[in-house]
């Protein structure tokens, strides 16, 4: 039979640790790490679905005038939301009555467990921060909507948060595509004029993007366009542990040399005030049913859960640089 005290001990470290292990999902990822510094990772209570508020238009009734000319007072219809489903994924973490007996000790049954458990967090952090990046297709649809859905290289087609973007314009991101939209392949020669075409189309104001987000690629490309006294960083993202640099007001950061999880030539421009990361309140890297215990074998199991998912508020504002 699997030992009730180290169950009792799984379930406190896990209890005990699960704070740590959403906070290191944000520090694993560039993109969640801006979501987290301007407050767009919020936590969701319930409901059949994720619901997101937007502001789709202005309103209508601005008017010009001059003396008793009559004012338009009609009500304006300038909101509507947007419901994303909720996305789910865990990991396990088992030890079996056999390694409960070979590691026996209590030191030596807490060691192996603290290890499956390190490595269980590792895995749930690695494949979430991957997941960021996604079009929500993998596993039947059971993946996040990462940006490859919110931000996806053809902004006229598919369904996102129950809205169809071939009907609604205002929820379609921006794309620049350098072999069609620039007349040549982005390469090292090309990537700024294409940086610079696709930025204009996504300032509004004081609204521009404030987040680069590139492949290894087209970072390289980048970085090696610059001269060596514009490769300006920016310390704050330096010392969060990710390489960047300056485009316009916006850091530039890759997603991580060996393992990179952003999709082969992609560069997205992301505004992310409009972009929003949404786990569930009570299940955000927590443990799942404590007491629980493999039924028909001698094993303890535990799971760790998280549920959620990624939003947008705003789509017209993001934009991606793709070959």
């Amino acid at each position: 039979m699997a030992s009730p005290n180290l169950s009792e001990i799984a379930t406190t470290t896990l209890l005990h640790r699960s704070g740590q292990l959403a906070d290191n999902v944000t520090k694993h990822n560039a993109l969640l790490h801006r979501l987290k510094e301007k407050s767009r990772i919020r936590t969701v209570t319930g409901g059949e679905r994720i619901v997101q508020e937007l502001e789709y238009a202005q309103n209508s009734t601005y008017k010009r005038y001059s003396g008793y000319e009559i004012l338009d007072i009609s009500p304006s219809d300038v909101f509507t939301s947007a419901e994303f489903d909720w996305k789910q994924a865990a990991v396990a973490v088992t030890i079996s009555g056999l390694e409960q007996l070979k590691n026996a000790g209590n030191e030596r049954q807490i060691d192996l467990l603290e290890s499956r458990i390190n490595n269980a967090e590792r895995t749930l952090v690695n494949n979430l921060a991957a997941d960021v990046y996604s079009d929500g297709t993998a596993d039947g649809g059971k993946q996040i909507g990462g940006l490859q859905a919110l931000v996806p290289d053809d902004p006229t087609v598919g369904t996102v948060g129950g809205i169809n973007r071939a009907s609604w314009s205002f929820w379609r991101p921006v794309k620049f595509s350098g072999a069609t939209d620039g007349g040549a392949a982005v390469s090292q020669s090309t990537i700024q004029n294409y940086m610079d075409r696709l930025w204009i189309q996504l300032v509004r104001g004081p609204d521009q993007p404030d987040l680069v987000v590139a492949d290894n690629t087209f970072y390289q490309y980048y970085l090696s366009s610059l001269q060596a006294i514009q490769r300006v960083t920016d310390s704050k993202m330096a010392d969060a542990g990710f390489a960047s640099l300056k485009f316009m007001s916006a850091d530039v950061v890759f997603d991580g040399g060996f393992g990179d999880n952003a999709p082969v030539n992609h560069m997205y421009f992301l505004n992310t005030q409009y972009l929003h990361f949404r786990p569930h309140k009570d299940r955000n890297m927590a443990p799942l049913d404590p007491d629980r215990f493999a039924t028909n074998q001698d094993a303890l199991v535990k799971l760790i859960g998280w549920a959620g998912n990624m939003t947008v508020s705003n789509s017209r504002l993001q934009g991606v640089l793709i070959a």
